[in-house]
């Protein structure tokens, strides 16, 4: 991707990928993403057509299944202007290095991907990049963990920067977890074709969760918050588990009433 620097975004407009987990399971992720925008003095838009970006599929093998959705995603967001905004780092993951795969016999496809690519960020990259990681100035007073996403970790490259978001926020306490870049065991079909694997990977997680004593765990990734939430949830536990959005837009809300937590 081109290179760019904070506060140099060129427009007042971006547009929202949901993402399908985001709509169809978690939409209160997707509002606070917008709100979290909203409050940087964006506008986003929404594009009502979108679907899936392929990935479920792709990541299966199912590559003809997987080529007509992702043509789809390239006719719609082709057809916005300034950036798209992906508050999850598989799906960003997906269009940004792996689209180039999936299009390689018809390099017309490569070309209007890569093109695409150039302004399409992952939702904290996007923050950080043009707005840094200092923009939220939020307050909220609790303990909160932060799980590191394989696809936002390794195929985006995002890492201290959602910790530095998180501990801009007054009042929260962070609590560091071991292993905190090691896998949930989520992996999208690899937890269901691989149940025993993904469970003993989950069983740890949530050993390191627990051991933290935090009362929330932080994530950006609704597949791998599900897939710790419900671990937590069969152990009892009343750790709640929620996207980075989330917390960002209730820090926001806290500071614009004066409370501290909600």
């Amino acid at each position: 991707m081109p290179e760019t620097s904070n506060n140099n975004l060129g427009t007042q407009s971006v547009t929202l990928f949901a993402t399908c987990m985001i709509d169809q399971m978690a939409p209160t992720v997707g509002e606070s993403t917008v709100e979290v925008l909203e409050h940087l003095g964006l506008q986003v838009k929404f594009v009502d057509q979108q679907t899936c970006c392929g990935q479920p599929a792709f990541n299966s093998g199912f590559r003809s299944e997987s080529l007509p959705v992702a043509q789809r995603f390239l006719e719609l967001f082709e057809a916005v202007d300034g950036p798209i905004i992906v508050p999850s780092g598989s799906c960003a993951a997906m269009v940004r290095n792996f689209y180039t795969d999936l299009f390689r016999d018809d390099q017309s496809l490569v070309e209007r991907a890569n093109t695409l690519n150039e302004r399409l960020y992952e939702f904290t990259e996007f923050i950080d990049r043009f707005f840094g990681s200092d923009a939220i100035a939020g307050s909220c007073d609790d303990r909160v963990t932060y799980h590191k996403c394989c696809h936002l970790l390794r195929e985006i490259g995002i890492d201290e920067q959602p910790l530095e978001m998180l501990s801009n926020i007054d009042g929260l306490e962070m609590t560091p977890m071991n292993r905190a870049d090691v896998c949930c065991g989520f992996g999208g079909a690899f937890s269901v074709k691989m149940p025993d694997i993904s469970s003993a990977i989950l069983e740890e997680k949530l050993d390191n969760i627990e051991a933290t004593k935090a009362n929330r765990v932080v994530a950006g990734d609704i597949g791998c918050i599900y897939q710790i939430e419900g671990g937590l949830r069969r152990r009892g536990s009343t750790i709640r588990v929620l996207h980075l959005a989330e917390i960002l837009s209730e820090s926001i809300r806290n500071r614009k009433t004066g409370k501290a937590t909600e």
